[in-house]
């Protein structure tokens, strides 16, 4: 699987050992990205890099994990529940005069979010590049949202493209339990019989 380095500005302590190692200068950028075009996935950086700032990931993410609709709908459910929680808790930290209930209140917000966000992850909503994201962000371009602007929602969708849906309809085997089927263009690329995902799934 081709991969390429990734730098974690929080986690880096400027030790800067990747500088010094990397074959083709990717590391020793301005902004402390690392330069993708000129990375070859090595992983040389990663392995020197003493504060364990440096990733390696793949240039192409393997399929989200199918959810069901039921666990989706109650997931979703609970966020936007989350999410009014966090909106009403930062409301009583502005407006209050109270300074100890502001601060109550602030890390109430941030609690509701971290759990909100936890919630979405398990429903499957933590790749962009998954059917089930790619949907959501469909549905902010009709209802734009003021957390996610439509012009975002809408950069995402043209720059990230869905990788557990069919282009091409057809008639496919799963090489895990070998049950054979065919697809729709647009359908969901998985296995009827064992829910294995698009990687398993080979073309007849």
């Amino acid at each position: 699987m081709k991969k390429f380095a990734v730098r974690n500005i929080r986690l880096c302590t400027k030790d800067c050992l990747c500088l010094y190692v990397c074959p083709t200068g990717a590391t020793d950028t301005e902004n402390s990205i690392i330069d993708i075009d000129k990375c070859t996935g090595c992983g040389d950086c990663a392995a020197a890099c003493p504060s364990g700032a440096i990733s390696l990931v793949p240039y192409d993410y393997p399929p989200q994990q199918k959810k069901s609709e039921r666990v989706c709908s109650a997931v979703m459910n609970l966020a936007k529940n989350k999410a009014a929680e966090e909106r009403t808790a930062e409301n009583i930290a502005s407006e209050t005069d109270d300074k100890n209930l502001a601060r109550l209140m602030k890390a109430v917000a941030r609690s509701s979010r971290l759990v909100s966000e936890d919630l979405l992850r398990e429903g499957g909503y933590m790749l962009p590049q998954s059917s089930i994201s790619q949907d959501l962000l469909a549905s902010l371009l009709e209802n734009p949202s003021a957390f996610i602007p439509a012009e975002n929602a809408r950069k995402i969708l043209e720059s990230i493209k869905c990788n557990d849906r069919v282009e091409k309809g057809g008639k496919f085997r799963c090489s895990v339990c070998f049950h054979e089927f065919e697809l729709e263009d647009g359908d969901e690329h998985i296995c009827p019989m064992c829910h294995s995902s698009k990687d398993k799934l080979e073309r007849l």
